[in-house]
């Protein structure tokens, strides 16, 4: 899966960014993988994730109740802790459940998890940036925030628009940035990375 690699930021910002996507293979384990999937956000919500989703919902568009009940054929769990990574995965050692699982962020931390938690990656996909005329794409601050979400449904004018109401005094950057984790169907935005993000984008206006 490769809708999580493509995300903006520092090596400093982005050891604070992991997506943890469980999946079943269809034609192959299909049978019983949706209680699996349930089991793999019962056990995310053990850590204190960031984010949790499934295909349609996530935890700041539904309860948290309601989107594992929902899981089907794919689940996400977003963290900004390395070590609750690492106890995420030894859990999902122990449980067995039969399915994939991927972890998106930066190599070497990741690689520590999967040695601390005893397993062996099996895969590592890279992102190799974006191609062609990056003149028309957002700035980069914007686009720390819009590629959080892989399916681009955080859009770079909505995200302008939560810096405004920021400005304005409207909302926090915490509740501005709960509402854009609500469109991202999956759940792989991080709503406390945003939170950072947003108020280091508002902040300059405050001071003129």
């Amino acid at each position: 899966m490769t809708h999580t690699l493509h995300r903006k930021g520092t090596a400093d910002d982005l050891s604070t960014d992991y997506v943890m996507l469980c999946i079943r293979a269809a034609g192959i384990n299909d049978s019983g993988s949706d209680a699996k999937l349930q089991e793999f956000l019962h056990i995310a919500m053990h850590h204190d994730p960031k984010n949790i989703g499934s295909v349609r919902m996530n935890m700041y568009s539904h309860k948290p109740t309601e989107v594992i009940a929902d899981a089907h054929a794919v689940a996400h769990a977003v963290f900004n802790d390395s070590q609750k990574v690492t106890q995420v995965l030894r859990e999902l050692k122990e449980a067995d459940l039969g399915l994939s699982v991927v972890v998106s962020g930066i190599l070497d931390p990741v690689n520590e998890c999967c040695q601390k938690a005893g397993l062996k990656r099996h895969t590592v996909e890279f992102s190799l940036g974006i191609w062609g005329k990056t003149e028309k794409l957002p700035s980069n601050d914007i686009l720390e925030i819009t590629t959080m979400c892989g399916h681009a449904m955080v859009s770079a004018k909505l995200v302008e628009s939560m810096v405004e109401d920021i400005k304005k005094g409207i909302k926090s950057p915490h509740d501005a940035a709960k509402e854009l984790a609500s469109h991202c169907c999956c759940g792989v935005f991080n709503p406390a990375r945003a939170t950072k993000l947003l108020a280091v984008i508002a902040e300059p206006e405050k001071s003129t």
